[in-house]
């Protein structure tokens, strides 16, 4: 049991782009939760006054937006939730469910200013309006959410060593990562190709002959900087970056080639702007 919530739910997880990008994420959510609502209508509201449906749902949206807003901004000063740097699915989860808590409270409020007057004081009127309200926000929470769900499934090591093989010639490579205290150390011969994957860079390294796949969070273009003393890497996608020495065969003309590796079934692109330049700095290193 322990170990399912060590590797789930307390594993380090990208935070949710709604809650890491406040204005951006109120702003879809407010988007979002109109357009539901354009499509599905609840029969309860049909409008005050002379205020129509649709600027009365626009109001709710806008200030289900505002209150998500409002309420990220207040719990990020929460320590448990203050570093999105150490994050996980648990932290997400409770996270999102106190900003639908919020939104529903807003909801709630909100009606006695927007819809005819009647006893709202009681709780099925306020599970009524929470209900509406978590329901339709949740979606993008969980949109964004869901989309990350990789990270879970992909084991992290902070150094990797082949002690089968002697390297005296070669100098370890460093890579560090964008959450503090994780570093990726490994030996030039034993990277075969890094692939971008949302905030996280994956290494697919040989060790001890077989194939291991390492992630650690950083852009594909930090990476490459860190990259940048070794001649043998090359960028040849914005999301690939492969050692030459490595290359078997290329297939493909200056509109583009796909690349075979050794050890590896997997084709690896080059974009149209780096055929000229893979093709230089390949023939340099296999000379």
């Amino acid at each position: 049991m322990v170990s399912i919530i060590d590797k789930i739910w307390l594993k380090d997880y990208p935070q949710n782009y709604l809650i890491k990008k406040p204005i951006a994420g109120a702003l879809v959510l407010a988007f979002f939760c109109f357009v539901m609502l354009m499509i599905y209508k609840p029969v309860s509201n049909q409008g005050v006054s002379n205020l129509p449906y649709i600027q009365t749902m626009a109001v709710y949206c806008l200030s289900a937006g505002l209150a998500a807003y409002i309420a990220i901004r207040l719990f990020k000063t929460i320590k448990w939730f203050s570093s999105k740097n150490v994050w996980n699915l648990l932290k997400e989860m409770v996270f999102i469910v106190l900003i639908m808590l919020i939104i529903g409270i807003v909801i709630y409020l909100l009606a006695f200013l927007l819809e005819p007057p009647s006893d709202r004081w009681n709780l099925a009127t306020f599970f009524d309006s929470f209900k509406y309200g978590f329901f339709t926000g949740i979606i993008p929470f969980a949109f964004f959410t869901a989309i990350n769900y990789q990270s879970l499934f992909i084991t992290r090591i902070s150094v990797i060593e082949d002690s089968s093989q002697k390297m005296p010639l070669e100098n370890k490579i460093q890579i560090r990562s964008k959450l503090k205290k994780e570093e990726l150390t490994f030996y030039p011969s034993q990277l075969i190709y890094a692939e971008s994957d949302g905030n996280y860079v994956v290494f697919q390294l040989l060790v001890n002959g077989k194939i291991k796949q390492e992630m650690i969070r950083n852009s594909m273009s930090e990476v490459e900087r860190q990259l940048s003393d070794f001649p043998e890497f090359h960028r040849t996608h914005r999301a690939f970056i492969v050692n030459l020495k490595k290359v078997a065969n290329k297939k493909g003309n200056s509109s583009g080639y796909h690349l075979t590796l050794n050890n590896t079934e997997f084709e690896v692109p080059v974009s149209r702007q780096n055929t000229k330049s893979f093709d230089e700095n390949l023939k340099k290193i296999q000379n």
